[in-house]
């Protein structure tokens, strides 16, 4: 067995070649992207070959092309390699020996490898973000303008005819001639975004039509198309989690943890890092729900833990919640129950949404 170290750049790679003793059969080689078969003929006699590389827009090209040759690719995640991003002597050789090196030892961080049709979807539902974040800093900058001005307009209302009305007929004589050029441009730039998000929307709405687990994860009150594809390809397949609390811990919704020989557990705030577009998306998703099934079991453990721990914690322990529930629908293919009638104990799911695991849930 040989294992790879490919340090990768946007027009080049770096490849390093270790067998399976330790031993460097192959030093540092640069390799152009523009010529793939030079890779090809690097890698060649060295079989069976797993390949390792870092986290960055090169790997998913990069997977295909390996993917062609009988090469695995080993992902690895960027910001957990310290001894790459701590070393001294820091060159592109010096990395991609140490990649195959450390994947040797068993020291690697592997990150799943989603297939490109999920990172299609993926690409989509961020398509869309990017967009509407794009409105959202024109939509500020004409509030900010209102502001200064001495003019108010409450937020969501300023994408109104109404709103536009108001603008010309009051806030245009209180404006200067610079704000009013301002506030001209951002609109016409936000006419021109919105009828790019409602096809970007439309697209949505087909490519849910299509999966199945976006069509059950559809079934919760408060997600809709985006959401559930959103959702959809960040866990999928759901087998990579074994229990509940691995998808919570991925979405970065468990809080940290401390220990250290016989002193108590201390658990601090969550962490900064795990997946964000998750995190975001359930945590979005408690107060979708709540408002569209106030009277669910979920809804009603937001409101008893609002009262008792505020609002931003109460949003962060419903989206565990619903972490743990998507889990369990997505495993046993179940749909979404909003039964509140059913006594629950210390705020625990409901039996319908409990995933049968090997082991007992946390």
């Amino acid at each position: 067995m040989f294992v790879a170290g490919i340090d990768a750049h946007a027009t080049y790679l770096v490849v390093a070649i270790v067998s399976k003793d330790g031993t460097l059969v192959q030093k540092a080689t640069r390799v152009q992207v523009r010529h793939p078969e030079k890779l090809k003929e690097l890698l060649a006699p060295f079989r069976p070959l797993e390949a390792v590389v870092e986290t960055s827009l090169s790997w998913p090209w990069l997977d295909e092309l390996l993917s062609g040759w009988d090469v695995r690719l080993v992902l690895a995640h960027a910001k957990r390699l310290r001894a790459i991003a701590s070393s001294n002597y820091k060159s592109d050789q010096v990395d991609a020996e140490l990649l195959a090196r450390m994947h040797l030892a068993g020291l690697i961080p592997a990150v799943f490898i989603r297939c490109r049709e999920q990172r299609e979807f993926a690409t989509l539902v961020r398509h869309r973000v990017v967009l509407v974040r794009q409105r959202t800093a024109l939509l500020n900058r004409i509030h900010a303008q209102l502001q200064m001005a001495g003019l108010h307009l409450a937020r969501g209302r300023l994408q109104t005819r109404a709103a536009r009305v108001w603008l010309r007929e009051v806030a245009w004589l209180k404006l200067g001639n610079e704000s009013r050029r301002l506030i001209r441009s951002h609109l016409r730039l936000i006419d021109h975004l919105r009828p790019l998000v409602r096809s970007v929307d439309r697209r949505i709405d087909q490519v849910a039509d299509t999966i199945p687990a976006v069509s059950l994860l559809r079934t919760i009150p408060g997600i809709g198309a985006y959401r559930g594809l959103l959702i959809a390809a960040e866990v999928l397949p759901i087998q990579r989690f074994p229990q509940p609390k691995h998808l919570v811990s991925y979405a970065g919704l468990a809080p940290r943890s401390r220990q250290s020989g016989t002193k108590p557990v201390r658990y601090a705030s969550i962490p900064a890092g795990a997946n964000r577009w998750l995190r975001g998306a359930l945590v979005r998703a408690v107060v979708s729900h709540s408002q569209h099934a106030p009277d669910s079991w979920l809804s009603h453990y937001y409101t008893q833990q609002k009262a008792r721990l505020g609002w931003q914690k109460a949003r962060i322990a419903t989206a565990r919640k619903l972490a743990r529930a998507i889990h369990a629908m997505l495993r046993t293919g179940e749909v979404w129950r909003n039964e509140s009638d059913v006594p629950v104990q210390r705020g625990e799911l409901h039996f319908t949404h409990v995933a049968e695991t090997t082991e007992s849930s946390d």
